[in-house]
């Protein structure tokens, strides 16, 4: 397998608040991470989930920023670090039984993604 160095330059970029589990986000994250640019967008085009909208959306925008601030290639990038964090929670609240409320917390998440140009090995 082809890896990158640690003194290559990689590009970042972060989605932030996005509405889903950190569990669910992660799942699709660790499918994804150390392959290349263009197996990644396949992958996640016909994943069943619903989390692969935004973490391709993030995804396309760790590209981008590598091809105009660095002057990459997106055929030669690969995933290096792909990550999920927990996000604050939106808090909601249902009506109950006897004017109870009932508390609904709605999980956040911020991903990020670096991508770095392939080295071969």
């Amino acid at each position: 397998m082809t890896t990158s160095s640690p003194t290559a330059p990689t590009a970042q970029a972060h989605g932030r608040f996005i509405r889903g589990s950190v569990s669910k986000v992660r799942r699709v994250l660790d499918q994804i991470r150390g392959r290349s640019y263009r197996d990644a967008l396949i992958m996640l085009e016909f994943m069943p989930y619903r989390s692969t909208g935004p973490i391709t959306k993030v995804l396309r925008s760790a590209v981008a920023n590598a091809e105009h601030n660095l002057g990459m290639d997106p055929s030669t990038l690969v995933i290096t670090t792909a990550t999920a964090d927990m996000g604050p929670s939106m808090k909601r609240y249902r009506p109950r039984a006897q004017g109870r409320a009932y508390q609904i917390k709605k999980q956040t998440c911020h991903i990020s993604i670096a991508v770095a140009a392939q080295t071969d090995s």
